[in-house]
Order: structure tokens, then C-alpha cells, then sequence
């Protein structure tokens, strides 16, 4: 056995003989810690109990953020959210372009860079407009009182990008008359500083959030900086018990540096990246209807420096380019007769924008895309119950029209089945689709303006089990993902060219289960497995996370080890020689210290077996890193 995995299996055994010994309560006075019934919207648009929907849903709370001490929401949801992997690069930092990490794949659907999974701000699609990707640095802890993800496609409601799955960041919420603030501090390896300040109130019918937020670092290698400055703010009025409304604004000003691989360096490959999201909502909510209209519009301007090679010559350009998406949302749910639940809605996006290449001597630059494109789209979804509210069966179809490439069909259906309030049986077929994105279609070789839309078929299984009063929670999923018209690169007359003829054929399952031993003790884990007829990145063929939490007084310790098994960094093609299959185990833990109720120190360590790996090829991870920092709470 291996050095590092001896270390491993210590670790887990004296983990688990430290919290056993540390707290001898009777584990009969926790009282439903765990539930199947938790309230999400992710999957309808409107508030439900997650055991009424067939689809995979995991919900990672505001409790689980707040403890894992993360600036960005990522490496949190690779831990624990099973199916889910989503590549890093560095300690901080995920970057754009060449070289760039944040690839997010569920269940292998996802791409590169990511256009088959969908990340939401509170239900409004955040993709940047030219490449149809999210920007994975803009999605950071602080603005998040919660994240729902779906695994696997929910392309009927949400539409095209959402092939693959979908990522809903709920922002932080308050409540009427409640006010509270705080600011945190973090600082460690690398001369890697975070600080960020939260400010939440409310009064009368008026409520609101403000968070802003600093991140650098000088990266584990040479020319890896990283430099951030976020901020998210959010206004809401309730007019009456059934109405209400918001506005809200998420703006990111993002520098990083990308040192290129190992055996490939790259001088000055920079990039200054700015986006921001504005949105706003009218909602109403009676007994047997609920909906809401949104607008919402997508904003960025990338400009990057692709660099050069040691000893070479500075490129005479830039890249620059300015994207945005326009968007409209609007649903409504009425109860149409006894125990039904039936939503219809619609879409309306326009997105594009424009790339060119800035010369330092020419007056004339050049222009490589003005492109911007709609997309319009309805769907209706019904819920039923039947036999007493312990069967619900789901239905749902959406009609798709994009400017280029028309109409697009996509149907759901599915089925939850509750025997007792302490388990749950759910089937589904659903069907995910992704239409090529500007970047595929005209930008750069090798573009193809004739490409179709992506398409698969899910159809998955699971069962959900509370045991020990609600104390112990299981899950199983089994899936299967059968899809073509896959979008790669083939070589045409010795050019590369985009063509849809790839395929998808994945299989696998997912474990996952959360125990309250005591109040101050619990566990909680997840297992992944995945099989791939056709090899796919930033896709591990097994994914483990194990994790504790331990509370006494005013210490809280938490620990979590994750094992990734046959991740490919690199596939064999005509650029690469052959396959490059990585495995790595990381262990991290964090520990906090009350010191009164307005004030808390906190370090954490990250790879603390010292563990040699890469999740990009040639980008290797840092080994050991630790931070420090406080936390100043003030409530009223």
C-alpha cells in the first residue's frame, strides 16, 4: 500500500475515535436534524418539497458554507455534491482562456470550457455571451445562503444549457426587522489574502443585502497572480402578504495571470476580466397560484494578453472583446383542481457580442465576431398527487426556437413515490439539449457556422431513506446517458473544424448519506461512480468524499477527505499523444474558536498529506497550504 494511503487510513480512523470519545450524549435528543421534505425551487420556479420532484437534487446549505472557510462556491460542491467535478488550476483564482480551470461536468456533461452545465443566480441564467460559458470566478461564497444543484438535464424548464445539470446560487435572505453584519479576514500560503464584509437588514416591508468582497494571491508558480474585487447587492419590498418584488446587482472586476504548463511556460499571458448582473422581480404568491416576471441583463468585457514563449517576441495585439445577455423570464402556477400542480412559462433571451484583436501600430483592428442572437421558448409541467399524496407524477414539455438553428422539442417525465414519510422512490426520462455557442459557430478556428444543437437521453433511478429518527439520511441514483450530435473537433483538409460527430454513452451511480450522531457530531458522505463508453475531461471515473464535523463549547473542528480516481487531464487526439489518466487523495480541515459571540479565529489546511497532483495537465496543484483569519459578527 502506498505511503499516502496508510496516512489516509489513519487519519479516518483516528477522526473517527477522536469525535467517539469527545462527546458521550445521547443521540435520542436530536430532534429531525435530517429531512426528505426540505423546501428548494430549483426544478419548478416555485417553492416544493424536494421529495416531490423526480429529479437528482443536492441542496448545500448556508451552515456548510460558512464552515468550509472557501472564498469561491466551487471546490465546496466538487466535495459534496456527488456526480459533480469541477477543475482547479492553483490556490486561488480559476482564470479564462488557454490554460483556464473551472470546468464544471455532471455526471461527464459539461464540456470544455463548460457549455452543458448551468449556473443560476437566484433563477437567471450567468453565462458569458460570446462563449456561452459560466466564469467560474464570479460565483463567490459570500453572496450565497444556500446552493441547489441538479444532477443531470433540466433542459425542459431552463433550456439549452442546461444539457448537463444546473447550479442555482440562492442569495442571502433576510427577514423583516433583522439586521445583522460582518467581516471576515483570511490570510496564508502563497501571500494569499482574503476580506470580505456582509451587511443584512430589514424593516417594515423593506429588506436588503450588501456584500463586497477582496481576494489575491502571488499563486503557488511564477506569473500565477490572481487579483479580485466583488461586489453583490440586493432591495426587496413586500407590498402585501401576496406580492412582493426585488432588484439586485452582482458586479466582479477579475486579473490573472496564467504561467502556462510546466514544460510549456508562457510570459505575460494575462487577463482583465469584468462582469456584472443586474435583475429584477415582481412575485406574487396566493394560496392556489404563485409566479413571478423577471429581467434580467448579463454584462462583461474580457481583455487578455495571450503572451509568448520564453526568449520570444510579444504579440502586437490584444484580445478584447464585449459581451451581454438580455433576458425575460416570466411563470405562473395554478392549482387547476385537487392536488395539481400545473406551471406554464416563457423565455426570452437575446445574447452576442463583439471580439476583435487591438493593435498597438495599425489604426484597423480586427474584428472576429459581431454576432448577437434570440432565443424564445415555452414550456408547460404539471404535478399531480394521487393516493393520498404519496404518489406524484411529474410531466412536463418545452418548445425551443433559436434564431439559427429553429425549433427544438423537450420533454419530461417522471414520478416520486413516497409508501412512508421516511422514504422516497423517484423515476425519470428527461431529455437535455445545447445549441451551439457564438464562440462554436464563428469565433476562431475551428468554427463552423452549420453546427446543430447537441442532444441525450437521461433516464435515471433513485431512493432516498430516513432511519434513526431522522438522524440518518441515504441516497441512491442510477443513471444512464445516451446522446449524439456532440460537438468536436475533426480535421477537414488538414483544418480543424467543429463538427457535430461526437457521442455520449455514460453510465454509472451516485451514493450519498448524512449522519447526526449527536449535537456536536456528524458525518457526512458521498461516493460517485462513473463509466464513459467515450472518454471525456475533468471527469473522474470514481469520486469519494468522506466528512465530520465536531462541535464542544466554543471549538469547532471539521475535517474532510476526498479521493479521485481515473480523472482524465488529457486525451489522446492529434494534438495529444496519449491519455493522461490521474488519481489523488486530498485531505483538508478547518478548526474555529468562538472567542465571544461577536468574535471567532479560524485556520484551515488544505492537502495536508502533501499529495502531488494535477486536475489540468500541466498545471500542477499546490502541495500543503494554511490560512488564518477572524471573523467580526454584530447583530441588532
Amino acid at each position: 500500500m502506498k505511503t499516502n494511503q496508510v496516512k489516509l487510513v489513519l487519519i479516518v480512523c483516528l477522526a473517527i475515535c477522536f469525535t467517539s470519545k469527545s462527546n458521550a450524549q445521547s443521540a435520542l435528543h436530536i430532534k429531525d436534524s435530517i429531512q426528505l421534505d426540505e423546501v428548494i425551487v430549483t426544478g419548478t420556479s416555485r417553492s416544493i418539497s424536494i421529495r416531490h420532484l423526480p429529479m437528482s437534487i443536492s441542496v448545500v446549505n448556508n451552515k456548510e458554507i460558512r464552515s468550509r472557510l472557501e472564498t469561491s462556491l466551487l471546490p465546496l460542491l466538487t466535495e459534496e455534491v456527488p456526480g459533480l467535478f469541477i477543475t482547479q488550476r492553483g490556490v486561488m483564482g480559476y482564470g479564462v482562456a488557454a490554460g483556464a480551470a473551472g470546468g464544471m461536468n455532471v455526471r461527464g456533461i459539461g464540456g470544455a470550457p463548460t457549455a452543458g452545465v448551468l449556473v443560476l443566480i437566484d433563477g437567471n441564467p450567468q453565462y458569458m455571451g460570446l462563449m456561452g460559458h459560466p466564469l467560474a470566478d464570479s460565483y463567490q461564497s459570500l453572496m450565497a445562503e444556500k446552493v441547489e444543484v441538479i444532477r443531470g438535464p433540466a433542459s425542459m424548464l431552463y433550456g439549452s444549457n442546461a444539457m448537463g445539470g444546473v447550479i442555482n446560487i440562492i442569495t442571502k435572505q433576510t427577514k423583516e426587522n433583522e439586521n445583522r453584519a460582518s467581516t471576515q479576514v483570511m490570510y496564508g500560503s502563497y501571500n494569499t489574502l482574503s476580506a470580505e464584509a456582509s451587511a443584512i437588514g430589514g424593516k417594515d416591508a423593506l429588506i436588503g443585502t450588501l456584500n463586497i468582497g477582496y481576494n489575491r494571491s502571488d499563486g503557488h508558480r511564477d506569473n500565477m497572480e490572481f487579483e479580485q474585487l466583488n461586489g453583490q447587492g440586493k432591495l426587496g419590498y413586500e407590498f402585501n402578504s401576496n406580492w412582493s418584488s426585488y432588484i439586485d446587482m452582482n458586479l466582479s472586476t477579475t486579473k490573472s495571470s496564467n504561467p502556462g504548463t510546466v514544460t510549456n511556460e508562457i510570459i505575460d499571458n494575462d487577463a482583465d476580466i469584468i462582469r456584472g448582473v443586474v435583475s429584477a422581480a415582481i412575485q406574487n404568491k396566493f394560496e392556489k397560484r404563485s409566479g413571478a416576471i423577471k429581467l434580467y441583463f448579463n454584462f462583461g468585457g474580457h481583455e487578455i494578453n495571450d503572451g509568448y514563449d520564453p526568449g520570444g517576441t510579444p504579440l502586437p495585439y490584444r484580445f478584447h472583446s464585449t459581451d451581454q445577455m438580455m433576458g425575460l423570464s416570466a411563470h405562473q402556477s395554478y392549482s387547476l383542481f385537487r392536488n395539481n400542480q400545473t406551471t406554464a412559462g416563457v423565455d426570452l433571451q437575446r445574447f452576442g457580442g463583439k471580439a476583435w484583436n487591438e493593435y498597438s501600430i495599425q489604426k484597423d483592428d480586427s474584428t472576429l465576431a459581431n454576432v448577437s442572437l434570440y432565443d424564445i421558448a415555452g414550456y408547460v409541467h404539471t404535478q399531480q398527487s394521487v393516493l393520498s399524496n404519496k404518489l406524484w407524477l411529474n410531466a412536463g414539455v418545452r418548445l425551443d426556437y433559436h434564431e439559427t438553428n429553429g425549433a427544438e422539442w423537450i420533454p419530461q417525465v417522471g414520478v416520486s413515490f413516497s409508501p412512508t414519510s421516511s422514504n422516497v422512490l423517484k423515476a425519470m426520462v428527461s431529455k437535455g439539449f445545447r445549441n451551439p455557442t457564438i464562440r462554436e459557430m464563428y469565433m476562431f478556428p475551428p468554427q463552423n457556422p452549420d453546427l446543430k444543437p447537441e442532444r441525450l437521453m437521461n433516464y435515471e433511478l433513485s431512493y432516498s431513506q430516513n432511519l434513526l429518527q431522522n438522524r440518518l439520511t441515504m441516497g441512491l441514483n442510477v443513471f444512464y446517458i445516451n446522446g449524439d450530435n456532440m460537438i468536436q473537433v475533426n480535421f477537414v483538409d488538414g483544418k480543424p473544424m467543429n463538427q457535430n460527430s461526437g457521442k455520449v454513452e455514460n453510465k454509472g451511480f451516485e451514493v450519498s448519506s448524512k449522519l447526526q450522531v449527536t449535537k456536536a457530531i456528524s458525518f457526512s458522505g458521498n461516493y460517485s461512480y462513473l463509466d464513459m463508453k467515450y472518454a471525456l475531461l475533468g471527469a473522474p471515473k470514481h469520486k469519494l468524499y468522506l466528512g465530520s464535523n465536531f462541535t464542544k463549547e466554543r471549538w469547532s473542528f471539521s475535517t474532510g477527505i476526498q479521493v479521485v480516481s481515473k480523472l482524465y487531464t488529457a486525451i489522446k487526439s492529434k494534438q495529444v499523444s496519449e491519455d493522461k489518466l490521474v488519481s489523488f487523495n486530498l485531505w483538508n480541515a478547518r478548526i474555529n474558536y468562538n472567542v465571544s459571540s461577536l468574535l471567532t479565529v479560524f485556520a484551515k489546511g488544505e492537502n495536508l498529506l502533501g499529495e502531488k497532483y494535477e486536475m489540468i495537465a500541466g498545471y500542477p496543484m499546490p502541495k500543503t497550504t494554511v490560512f488564518g483569519g477572524l471573523r467580526v459578527q454584530l447583530y441588532k
